[in-house]
């Protein structure tokens, strides 16, 4: 599998630079998540969001990816089409 350095923006990971799998697309995952044990109960989960790094003055172009910190420690739940909320009849 290709590898690609990515760099991490924010929390405790920030100016770090790690090389991280990429997928079938190219693309590293979307979001990437880092354990870190604590001495008594589960661990706490480190959350980063793949975000695009900046764009090229000429043609706009991406110029790759970074990961950004995500200090809640959620996932956003995935909005599905058919589960839209029906708009009320007038």
């Amino acid at each position: 599998m290709r590898s690609e350095p990515t760099p991490f923006e924010g929390g405790p990971m920030d100016g770090r630079v790690l090389p991280i799998l990429t997928g079938p697309t190219g693309h590293p995952p979307k979001w990437y998540e880092i354990p870190v044990p604590t001495p008594d109960g589960p661990p706490t989960v480190l959350l980063y969001e793949r975000v695009p790094s900046g764009y090229s003055k000429r043609l706009g172009l991406q110029k790759g990816w970074k990961y950004a910190f995500r200090p809640s420690g959620t996932k956003p739940r995935p909005r599905w089409p058919w589960t839209k909320t029906p708009r009320p009849q007038d």
